[in-house]
């Protein structure tokens, strides 16, 4: 891993300077919906529904696809580790879900289903030479990806990877968001926010609707006292709009998650990272082109 230096209020600087923050903000936007189809793809309802798990939202299946790794991780662990969603909701959908099915099999859906979703969304293309090349790039950075103090990085990072290119390319993906999610929630925490302001504090920037955030489950009275103690820091004004303040501070978490995901990518360096975007644009294109993803997340992508 590429030694990194500098503070965490500027840019992420490396010794030898090799990729710069705003391209592996890039590589996250560019990976973020391979990854993301997991949780949207009619194919991962269908697998999530022959295990038992509930489909009229997606939550049960995210949460069971996602923890799955972890185990038979409990509320807490699993709260602690996805950080933004209210503890009631965690455990409404992580106490049953080892009831319904084994993290194993669990796993082995998640697989089937992206192999389906796959091959739906890219045709051909899903044996073809530039993705195998794409994946094996991603393969790269994915195992240069330091799993220390980042729970879901380590826990997807320790599981097999799969044969088909494919299906690499996703674990890849998978592992490298949440290497760069593991770091957010470490920058959230830098910046002295915890779960609920973090959303509200987002939210304040016009990341994406208030509505969008709601989604997570915390009540309008915790929504309302986290917004509070973010104006009396100065951070959001007497609409919930982002004060000048809290927009710096929230730019200063963006650029300390580049600068803790950054390890990954200066390993691949900067023609390898190049060739990588590059290969994985049309891939990219065809699975916003789908309209399986939403158009507006609450994580920002294309915002920030």
């Amino acid at each position: 891993m590429t030694e990194q230096v500098g503070e965490i209020d500027g840019d992420a600087v490396t010794r030898d300077g090799s990729v710069e923050p705003a391209r592996v903000r890039q590589m996250w936007h560019l990976l973020e919906p391979l990854h993301a189809v997991l949780y949207y793809a009619p194919e991962a309802f269908e697998e999530a529904a022959a295990l038992g798990y509930g489909t009229r939202e997606r939550w049960p299946s995210y949460f069971a696809y996602r923890s799955a790794p972890l185990r038979e991780a409990g509320p807490e662990r699993v709260a602690s580790a996805f950080y933004s969603f209210s503890p009631r909701m965690v455990a409404e959908h992580v106490e049953p879900e080892w009831r319904v099915a084994s993290p194993r099999a669990v796993l082995e859906a998640r697989t089937r289903a992206v192999d389906r979703a796959y091959r739906a969304l890219f045709g051909d293309q899903v044996d073809s030479p530039a993705l195998a090349e794409a994946a094996a790039l991603a393969r790269r950075a994915a195992e240069a990806a330091d799993p220390a103090g980042r729970p879901l990085a380590a826990a997807n990072a320790a599981l097999d990877w799969p044969t088909a290119p494919h299906l690499q390319l996703w674990h890849a993906a998978t592992i490298l968001r949440e290497h760069r999610g593991d770091g957010h929630l470490a920058a959230l925490l830098v910046a002295g926010l915890n779960p609920v302001e973090a959303l509200v504090s987002f939210a304040a920037t016009g990341a994406a609707p208030v509505e969008r955030f709601e989604s997570r489950g915390w009540s309008s009275a915790q929504w309302a006292a986290a917004r509070d103690r973010l104006a009396g820091r100065g951070l959001v004004d007497a609409d919930g709009g982002a004060t000048e303040a809290g927009r710096a501070l929230r730019d200063r978490v963006e650029r300390h998650t580049d600068q803790l995901a950054a390890g990954p990518w200066q390993l691949l360096g900067p023609e390898g990272v190049d060739r990588l975007a590059g290969l994985l644009g049309d891939f990219w294109v065809a699975v916003l082109a789908s309209g399986v993803l939403p158009q507006e997340t609450t994580l920002g992508i294309g915002k920030v």
